[in-house]
């Protein structure tokens, strides 16, 4: 069966496109069919993969076909109109067989509205008994079509109607966080929002009318499988001292307080597989997936070339010398990090 995982952090600028972009490929290198949905109506996934076709005119791509992107695809439900949903039209990323992309557009964050209004309603207007699922009900279509094995949703970084419905029809998700103050209170903000959002799912679930919907929910819930530390300064192979500080703190946060919430809430996976993919039980960051240091002058080469940053070649590194053996190292670094996260997914979700 296909795996829904959703990236989500509601504070922005932790690298989760970049993270989604980087795991999707290393994932496929590993042979699984992986499709990522650009749920972000900034739409960077989206560009980052069109790039690395060479495309330019953007505005011809989203006219060439139709169900293309995540808007045209849902709009039989949200438009009302009168036909079924259809599996999407996916992009295949050049160079990198079993990767597919399901490109966003900016206007999908219109949609919030309706189904803001089918939460709150909860089954006394029949006009939207199939919005809830109908984001999931093309997931799986799709996801059929192609063949996919995992699911990976870039999300928006915002507290929202649709974020809400994304998330709690997805099997897993993970928090990418970046040591700093505001990603903190991020984790906080989670503390306070997920059991809102179960709540809601919860009731919506019971009601009759989204029970006889055509495009059901889910019957489980979403379960985190934890978090990924990245965008740190390294000094000496590990985070400089300010960057260790705030590591700690969100560690401890994770574990203090975000951890029973997501128990009570039966929103985790079960705490041995966390465990077994982790060197030391003890440690407060055994939530915590990998830890990602920043790329620097990596990440302009791989935007340049529109490859990951552990796949970037001697020729496209463009250096010489002591340099070059230093950015060589550098990006053998991430590709073990990337394959090592990538394992410890499909351990956790096996």
């Amino acid at each position: 069966m296909v795996k829904i995982i959703s990236l989500f952090n509601n504070k922005g600028g932790v690298s989760k496109t970049t993270t989604t972009f980087h795991l999707g490929w290393m994932l496929a290198e590993k042979g699984q069919r992986v499709l990522m949905i650009d749920a972000d109506s900034q739409c960077n996934l989206t560009g980052v993969c069109l790039n690395l076709a060479g495309i330019e005119d953007i505005e011809s791509f989203y006219e060439g076909s139709e169900n293309n992107n995540i808007k045209s695809v849902l709009e039989p439900v949200f438009e009302g109109l009168p036909k079924e949903l259809e599996a999407a039209n996916c992009f295949e990323i050049p160079g990198r067989d079993n990767l597919f992309l399901l490109p966003g557009h900016i206007a999908f964050s219109e949609y919030d509205v309706p189904i803001g209004i089918s939460q709150e309603l909860t089954g006394s207007l029949k006009l939207t008994q199939n919005i809830p699922g109908a984001l999931h009900g093309m997931i799986l279509l799709t996801a059929e079509k192609y063949n996919i094995d995992i699911v990976l949703i870039d999300m928006s970084p915002s507290v929202t109607a649709t974020n809400a419905n994304i998330l709690m029809q997805s099997d897993y998700f993970m928090v990418p966080c970046s040591p700093d103050y505001f990603c903190n209170m991020a984790i906080n903000s989670l503390i306070r929002v997920l059991p809102e959002w179960d709540n809601i799912y919860s009731r919506i679930k019971r009601e009759t009318i989204f029970k006889n919907a055509y495009y059901k929910l889910p019957n489980s819930k979403p379960r985190f499988i934890g978090t990924i530390l990245q965008r740190y300064r390294p000094k000496n192979g590990i985070p400089s001292k300010s960057f260790q500080t705030w590591i700690d703190r969100i560690n401890n946060n994770v574990e203090a307080n975000l951890i029973p919430t997501l128990k009570d809430r039966n929103m985790i996976v079960e705490e041995y597989k966390f465990e077994e993919i982790q060197e030391n039980i003890l440690n407060p960051d055994r939530f915590n997936l990998v830890y990602i240091s920043d790329f620097n002058s990596l990440i302009a080469q791989s935007q340049k070339y529109n490859v990951p940053v552990f796949s970037l070649t001697k020729d496209q590194l463009e250096q010489f010398g002591k340099v070059l053996s230093t950015h060589e190292k550098n990006r053998d670094v991430f590709k073990s990090v990337f394959s090592d996260l990538a394992d410890k997914i499909l351990h956790i979700t096996r």
